[in-house]
């Protein structure tokens, strides 16, 4: 970290957050800022600054001070920097904060110590590959990757480069920590052997024809393509409407992977977390059933005017053992439409951000969890704050608790689903050197074509 920091400032909604983090076990009894001194408070730059970073970049300022935002998107920038200026701790004349268009510029300040990437998906991994290269610790959205390639490439650079990186799987530490419950209650055999899990994380919409327009004023479209083929602006609607960018962009494969990425990005990392597959995989990816809004030809969507991720899905990933992972757009026979249903060889649970149910479940009045069965699972730190693990971990140079490893593992799991979908065949994956093998057609889909002038180096 630079020798030159910024003022402390305690963040009061942290406390409140600790009383009401869990109400089985355990409730965090301090969420202070890990960093006592007020020279020790890293320096902050800000990647990316749309709507989902309005909940990252405030909640990565209770524990760092921010000297940069950027975005291609000039309006999403000036909004950031004035967020930033309002959190900052020092005196008003002494706030200072940088507008960049260009990433790179962050990167080039020795004295930034930590970014977080909140961009459109298909960005991520680039720049957090140049993050670390550049000596930053990161906090990057998830799903971290769009190819299977890609998470390998991040995974290296990490393991050459030493810096801490956290992705924001938020599930793994707040959402009054059921999640963490729930996969405790596995580790301690409550339903018995794990056998099948199910998760349900809903399909993408539908658009329709979506028209040509010119590109808003102050969006550098060209930028916020990047890796991707250039195509045109389109929008339609009042207000965020239906896009090609910023929110929509998750329901294009060209940026995206739908809703089998952005919450299969949550709910299969929760199933793999309780499946313990932190360094294997399934063996086959079978797709049940598909729907997309777009007609495929060999996979690719044939209309560019309109979003083309599937709308509803069933697929199954079997895993050595025999275990099985059903991912799903609804599981309305099972009697849920959002979360997962956990059924082990003694009973099952199950869980979503609300709730938290089933025999086990109730039990723990009478048999509370292990404290060191939490805690094992979240690498030995106290759960409560995802954030504050991250900046915890900055401290003492560990990795958070959603990592890059075990990220990449669940991410794989949904890439392949995606890929089994789109291609329309069952896909036999080897978990142990990474490949899809006995196909080699389906095999180059673990990589995808980058523009010039944008490829990743790794």
């Amino acid at each position: 970290m630079s020798q030159t920091r910024r003022g402390f400032v305690k963040s009061a909604s942290l406390a409140a957050l600790a009383s009401a983090a869990s109400p089985y076990w355990f409730a965090p009894s301090s969420l202070a800022a890990p960093f006592r001194s007020p020279n020790e408070r890293p320096i902050l730059g800000c990647i990316g600054t749309g709507s989902r970073w309005g909940a990252v970049g405030p909640a990565a300022m209770n524990f760092s001070d921010c000297a940069a935002v950027c975005d291609v998107d000039a309006n999403h920038a000036g909004r950031g920097r004035e967020v930033a200026l309002k959190k900052q701790s020092q005196p008003a004349a002494e706030r200072t904060v940088d507008v960049y268009e260009d990433y790179r510029k962050i990167l080039d300040r020795p004295e930034i110590d930590v970014v977080t990437i909140v961009t459109p998906d298909h960005w991520h991994s680039k720049i957090a590959i140049e993050a670390m290269r550049a000596g930053k610790d990161v906090y990057c959205e998830k799903p971290l990757t769009l190819t299977i390639e890609e998470g390998k490439q991040i995974r290296k650079v990490l393991e050459e480069t030493g810096r801490v990186f956290q992705v924001g799987t938020q599930q793994r530490s707040e959402m009054g920590l059921r999640f963490l419950h729930a996969v405790a209650m596995v580790r301690e055999g409550r339903i018995g052997e794990l056998q099948t899990v199910t998760v349900a994380i809903g399909g993408a919409p539908s658009s329709g024809e979506i028209p040509v327009v010119d590109v808003p004023a102050g969006l550098n479209w060209e930028k916020w393509l990047g890796q991707a083929p250039l195509t045109e602006y389109r929008h339609k609607g009042n207000g965020r409407g239906n896009s090609r960018c910023h929110y929509e962009f998750r329901w294009w494969y060209e940026y995206s992977g739908g809703k089998m990425t952005d919450w299969g990005a949550h709910h299969v990392d929760i199933a793999a977390w309780a499946f313990d597959l932190s360094d294997t995989g399934p063996v086959k990816v079978e797709p049940v059933m598909a729907e997309h809004p777009v007609p495929l030809k060999d996979g690719m969507p044939t209309d560019p005017s309109q979003y083309n991720t599937a709308t509803k899905f069933h697929v199954t990933a079997t895993f050595e053992n025999g275990a099985v992972l059903h991912i799903r757009d609804r599981a309305q026979d099972l009697g849920f439409d959002n979360g997962l249903m956990l059924e082990g060889s003694e009973g099952r649970i199950f869980v979503n951000r609300g709730k938290l149910t089933g025999t086990a479940v109730d039990d723990l009045k009478q048999n509370p969890l292990k404290e060191e069965t939490l805690t094992a699972l979240y690498k030995g730190k106290q759960p409560g704050n995802h954030m504050k693990n991250f900046f915890e971990c900055i401290g003492d140079r560990t990795q958070p608790i959603s990592d890059v490893h075990t990220h990449h593992r669940a991410m794989t799991v949904c890439h392949l689903s995606n890929i089994a979908i789109r291609l329309n065949r069952t896909l036999e994956w080897n978990p142990q050197t990474e490949q899809i093998v006995n196909d080699p057609e389906a095999a180059l889909w673990q990589a995808r074509e980058q523009r010039k002038g944008y490829e990743i180096e790794a």
